[in-house]
């Protein structure tokens, strides 16, 4: 077929449509980059549209106008200039959604809705000594206050083995769709979460317990990696995922680089230079799948400049020398896990000062977060 024909067939397809043709090959993709096409889309979508034109001039320097763009512009110009702003568009939109805080976390209160309109998922890659990757896409979410908890299974896990690298990833369509359910074929935006390394998993790992199925081997940050006991190979791989800045890190990085946090700087007291931060809250969220444990906030807490290193600091919440300040918790701590086939949960009989938490601050509002499994628990209590 001409290529003139190709063109005016490409012409009638929506942008999501043309970036798939482009890949079938090399001819196509060179085709689906006509800027013709894509300053027509372009214009459709971020150009104001005047419903009147009073003068025939106006019309003439308007076509002169188009002619000059697409003369004056390399090939895939405009499909260029038409990506960019989408993504700045994203960017915007994520501003103002992240905007509105909850007072007792600190996090954002529409983290939950802003991923389900984003489309936003989260898959893990799994690349071997010779370079070949795997994707497993297939997970169970769950969403919590200041966390969420993503668990991978599949009945079609490569060799453990031969496993080097493992990388997390947040997707989401390159154009999302907020009238429609994405589509997996469809082009989609990789951005790098976490890289974990895989080899001599059971050495270089902690073990954080086991039943009489599965064996957990912690991976930081906050990665678990299930192995089946009998044949040492991979069961399932759960991650948690802190709710801090969280849409951030999964939708504005890049496939091979994390988006950079901006800097925070924890603002010191003039008035005492031994005393540091002060009017901190402490939120606890303790939880194993749909199970919760515990609960709270700890008011007025604060920490002299020696324990502020690295943006991060350290809190006496709880002293353990205090039994008035005590609460037991009644139970038995407890991490569920599933697959395609069975589901367990590894028993955990106490927490102390080698049990692992995740801590984020964030200093504007004074306030820090803990969920999960991930950063010493010797940060909080003493």
């Amino acid at each position: 077929m001409p290529p003139e024909m190709l063109i005016k067939i490409f012409s009638y397809l929506d942008a999501v449509s043309l970036l798939t043709v482009g890949c079938v090959n090399k001819h196509f993709y060179h085709l689906a980059n006509d800027n013709g096409i894509w300053l027509k889309i372009y214009s459709s979508c971020f150009q104001p549209k005047r419903k009147i034109w009073k003068m025939i001039s106006e019309q003439a320097e308007t076509l002169s106008l188009g002619c000059a763009a697409l003369d004056d512009r390399k090939p895939g110009y405009w499909k260029r200039e038409y990506i960019f702003k989408q993504i700045a568009a994203v960017k915007a939109r994520v501003a103002r959604l992240v905007k509105p805080v909850d007072p007792y976390t600190g996090l954002p209160c529409k983290n939950k809705e802003a991923m389900k309109s984003f489309g936003l998922s989260w898959i893990i890659v799994l690349k071997d000594k010779n370079g070949k990757e795997y994707a497993m896409e297939k997970a169970k979410l769950s969403f919590k206050d200041t966390s969420v908890t993503i668990c991978w299974y599949s009945t079609n896990w490569p060799c453990l083995d031969i496993l080097s690298t493992l990388k997390l990833y947040g997707v989401v369509p390159l154009f999302p769709d907020q009238s429609r359910v994405p589509s997996r074929n469809g082009p989609h935006w990789r951005s790098l979460v976490a890289e974990y390394c895989l080899a001599n998993l059971t050495e270089s790992s902690v073990a954080a317990g086991a039943d009489k199925l599965v064996q957990l081997f912690i991976l930081n940050p906050g990665l678990l990696v299930g192995l089946w006991k009998e044949k040492n190979e991979i069961a399932f791989v759960m991650a948690s995922l802190h709710n801090h800045q969280l849409i951030e890190r999964s939708i504005l990085g890049s496939a091979t680089v994390q988006y950079a946090l901006p800097p925070n700087k924890p603002l010191l007291d003039d008035v005492d230079s031994q005393y540091g931060l002060h009017g901190y809250s402490l939120h606890l969220d303790m939880h194993g799948g749909k199970c919760t444990y515990l609960c709270g906030t700890l008011k007025s807490l604060f920490c002299i400049k020696g324990d502020v290193a690295n943006e991060y600091l350290r809190l006496t919440a709880i002293s353990l020398k205090d039994h008035t300040k005590h609460l037991p918790v009644g139970g038995t701590f407890g991490l569920s896990w599933e697959t395609d086939v069975f589901k367990g949960n590894v028993k955990v009989e106490q927490l102390d000062q080698r049990s692992q938490w995740h801590l984020v601050q964030t200093t504007k509002y004074r306030s820090i977060t803990i969920s999960g499994a991930q950063l010493v628990s010797k940060q909080l209590w003493e």
